[in-house]
Formats: structure tokens, sequence, C-alpha cells
């Protein structure tokens, strides 16, 4: 918990150096390359030092997608209404997690093995950074920014 909080504190770091648009789509990213880290990992078996790596990638990608998504969302949200649309904007967000990968995780696990559930988690956030980068592309992503993500 401890490395996320310090990964989390760089990220915020980087985060003011990169802008907000290019810190998500990194943050997709890392998030991406973390799944497939755990697919290396299952695939080399037994290693304490890739374990180590594995996790502490994770704690990275983590910690800064942590500080993004909060930046992004809250971007999202107009200034008279931030607290009821970023509850409902990650609330929405967090359900469809937990709904679709709570419920199914275990069962894929069991049937395709570790390697190909992280395998199947990498290529499946592959759509998403593409849709994102496309967004980023063709303007949707400031179009879409409310009152609170605007400067003055």
């Amino acid at each position: 918990m401890k490395t996320a909080l310090i990964w989390g504190a760089g990220g915020g770091i980087l985060y003011t150096r990169m802008g907000l648009k290019r810190s998500v789509l990194l943050a997709l990213v890392l998030m991406c390359v973390s799944n497939l880290s755990f697919a290396m990992l299952a695939t080399a078996g037994h290693s304490n030092l890739g374990l180590a790596a594995a996790i502490g990638f994770e704690n990275f990608a983590s910690g800064y997608g942590g500080v993004v998504v909060v930046a992004y969302f809250s971007a999202l949200c107009n200034l008279r209404f931030t607290a009821a649309q970023y509850a409902l904007i990650s609330a929405g967000a967090s359900v469809v997690g937990r709904v679709l990968t709570g419920t199914t995780a275990g069962g894929l696990i069991e049937s395709m093995g570790y390697v190909n559930f992280y395998l199947l988690s990498t290529v499946l956030a592959l759509p998403g950074i593409l849709l994102f980068w496309f967004m980023m592309r063709t303007g949707m992503i400031d179009s879409a920014m409310g009152t609170a993500g605007r400067r003055d």
C-alpha cells in the first residue's frame, strides 16, 4: 500500500508535466502492460525477482492510474455539480469493473489458466487505449470537458 502511495505521488508530478490527455493515455498503456507482466510471470514460473518486478510495476501503474483517473473524472464535471457528477461517474466505472470482472475472473482463470487470462485481459485493454487515442486526436476529449476541466 505504501508503495502505491509513493508511486501515486510520483504520478502526480508526472501528470503535471504531461497534462491530462497524455497522462490518461499513458496510464491506460501502463495498466495494459501491467497485465502483460503477470502473463510473463505466469509463463516464467516460480521467480521471486519476476514476482517483485510484476508487483512493483503493478503498483506503479495503479498508483499513477489512480491519480490520473481522479483528475480525468474531475475534469469531466461541471463546477456547480462536481460532487454529484463525480460520484455518479466513479460509481458507474467501478460497478462495471466489479460486476463484470468480479463475477467472471475466477471462472475464466480456472478454464483458461493464468497465462491466457492475463493475455486476454491485455488484449481486451487495447480497444480502450485505441478509442481514447482516437478521441484525443479528434478533439472529443476536449469537447467532453466540464467547467471543472477548463482553464479560464
